[in-house]
């Protein structure tokens, strides 16, 4: 078979499949173009998923009838100043977008310089250019795409529902709005608003406001700041409370230079950053924004620009995790806004049923007491609540002035539930949640100390094993060791346990040993780092307070203190609370008082 050159018509609709791979693409191409164009009001319409029509309108400079004729063919931009594919600074640079959405539809684009009278047309169908025309004057840029991959049958094929395709490019629009706060966004579909958001200032502040109403309020009530970086990069944005998550990834926005990005290494990062404070499958909402000079960080990596290439990916990733935890570490014991909200949605005033008997003799042997005159009843009902709370509580001591945010402990119930007496309102701590990371971190602050404190057993602990489990922990049995779990194979199937962390002491070591053998057969992927955080985590969850254990009221105590002074006492290992804090206005609410 001899080589030969393909048709330009062919060659095109090949070139446009790697820059407009669904309606959404052509979205951001098309807003792309837009923002850097200097428009301030950018309007978006679609109709059936993108397929018969797509309609993007800006305000922005415009183009004059030789620009418009040249805007679309290949490769001709007017966003690089020079030859070089180092300072780029907008969002477009390759000059693809408008041929390429070209050559799969019927594309009409109509525009008016800001120095000019005149507005031109221009028609491009399946790749075929007419002659520029004059049009109805209209101000900015306006681009229609009608019969979407028309020329290309077989893309049709593959496109979602009108819904889900509508979803993706609506969320493009917002990944956008969020980098160009300084432009108002509109986004209808089927006559439905979807996005409506006015223009920002284009400062930090402007960024929040947009943030919080892309976001929800919701959201951003759980969200807090993080910045950091070395030079050249500055990383900064916000992130929720571990305590706030969601199923999916899908509130997780990543900019740099202002451009929005898919990355995973930014999404490596951000697992990291929550590895030992988030349980498996659950994430973060989070809007990271980073800054450097264009000339370490390439751009040029994909024709779709959603990734991008760091000069120093470990600089920027590091950067990241630590720039993100310690946000989190200052917010430690911060729980999610909601979980008040929550627990009070579930309390429902309980109405006692009517008494069947009026019968006085019956009413004295049931209670006690001798029926009480209409003007004693609240006196005589207070009277035995106050004895009850007084028999209850009277040997805990109650440190009214001691400024503990969480207060002094009152009462255990559940045999798994502290329930604190603050200041102004209570806390309720869920024991073993609490404990399991209080060990945690006192691992973790141990390795990093030096090493992790250990227990040498008096008789070595020989557990069976399967021979794969066994194979694993003979692997990781120099990491292991680092980690103050001592062991070495012991035949065939067997392990023998010699130490133990000296925090662990006295737990169930084989049961142990066997999680941490399902441990290290998981997510290969992870850095060395994030599995050592995931081997601790699975230690500590072994050795914290059980539910069902009955504690005294000072070690009730010792555990709020503990609480207070250590890093993400909030959460537990898997993301779960660790306490809940009813204020007194929402109790007294609850009783109809305020």
């Amino acid at each position: 078979m001899k080589i030969r050159r393909l048709p330009e018509g062919i060659a095109n609709r090949i070139a446009a499949g790697e820059v407009i791979e669904r309606p959404a693409s052509v979205v951001k191409e098309l807003a792309e173009n837009a923002v850097d164009a200097g428009a301030r009001q950018i309007d978006i319409a679609f109709r059936d998923g993108g397929r018969s029509l797509i309609r993007v309108s800006d305000d922005g400079e415009g183009m004059e009838r030789d620009e418009l004729d040249l805007a679309v063919e290949r490769h001709a931009t007017s966003k690089l100043a020079d030859d070089e594919l180092i300072e780029i600074k907008t969002l477009g640079f390759r000059g693809e977008a408008l041929p390429s959405i070209g050559s799969v539809s019927r594309l009409t684009l109509t525009s008016r310089a800001r120095a000019e009278n005149d507005s031109w047309k221009i028609d491009v169908s399946g790749g075929r250019k007419a002659e520029p025309m004059p049009s109805a004057r209209i101000d900015g840029t306006v681009v229609e795409v009608r019969d979407l991959f028309f020329a290309v049958p077989a893309r049709l094929k593959f496109l979602k529902s009108p819904r889900a395709e509508t979803a993706e490019a609506a969320d493009v629009v917002r990944r956008l709005a969020l980098s160009a706060p300084q432009v108002g966004w509109s986004f209808t579909s089927e006559e439905r608003v979807l996005v409506d958001l006015p223009p920002e200032s284009a400062d930090e502040k402007g960024r929040r406001r947009r943030i919080e109403r892309i976001m929800g309020e919701e959201v951003f009530a759980n969200m807090v700041d993080f910045e950091g970086g070395k030079e050249p990069f500055r990383i900064w944005g916000l992130a929720t409370l571990p305590t706030y998550h969601r199923a999916q990834a899908g509130l997780q926005f990543f900019f740099v230079n202002g451009r929005p990005v898919r990355d995973k290494l930014l999404a490596g990062a951000i697992r990291g950053a929550y590895a030992d404070l988030l349980m498996r499958g659950r994430f973060p909402a989070v809007c990271l924004f980073i800054e450097c000079p264009s000339a370490f960080v390439d751009v040029n990596v994909h024709p779709a620009k959603a990734e991008v290439r760091f000069r120093d990916s470990a600089l920027v990733r590091g950067a990241i995790v630590s720039s993100i935890r310690e946000a989190l570490g200052k917010s430690s014991r911060k729980t999610a806004a909601g979980l008040t909200s929550a627990t009070l949605g579930v309390l429902r005033p309980i109405v006692p049923p009517r008494p069947r008997y009026n019968n006085d003799a019956f009413e004295t042997a049931l209670t006690g007491f001798a029926p009480a005159s209409p003007g004693m009843a609240e006196e005589q009902a207070a009277f035995v609540m106050d004895n009850v709370a007084s028999a209850r509580v009277a040997d805990i001591p109650l440190a009214a002035d001691a400024p503990h945010p969480l207060g002094a402990a009152r009462t255990q119930f559940h045999e798994n539930y502290i329930l604190a007496q603050t200041q102004d309102g209570i806390v309720i701590v869920d024991q073993h949640a609490a404990h399991e990371r209080l060990v945690y971190e006192r691992l973790k602050a141990e390795r990093a100390g030096k090493r992790i404190a250990t227990q040498p057993l008096l008789i070595p602990d020989v557990i069976d094993l399967d021979a794969v489990s066994v194979e694993r922990l003979a692997q990781a049995q120099e990491l292991l060791a680092e980690l103050g779990l001592v062991l070495e194979p012991f035949g065939d199937g067997s392990i023998v346990v010699r130490e133990v962390p000296a925090a662990l002491s006295g737990g169930n070591i084989a049961r142990l040993v066997r999680d941490v053998a399902d441990d290290l057969g998981e997510d290969s992927s992870a850095t060395v780092e994030e599995r050592v955080n995931h081997l601790l985590a699975t230690m500590a969850c072994h050795h914290s307070v059980r539910s069902g254990r009955q504690l005294r009221p000072e070690e009730m105590n010792a555990l709020l203190r503990q609480m207070e002074v250590t890093p993400n006492s909030g959460q537990c290992n898997h993301g779960r609370p660790t306490y809940i804090e009813l204020k007194l206005s929402d109790i007294e609410r609850l009783f109809g008082r305020s």
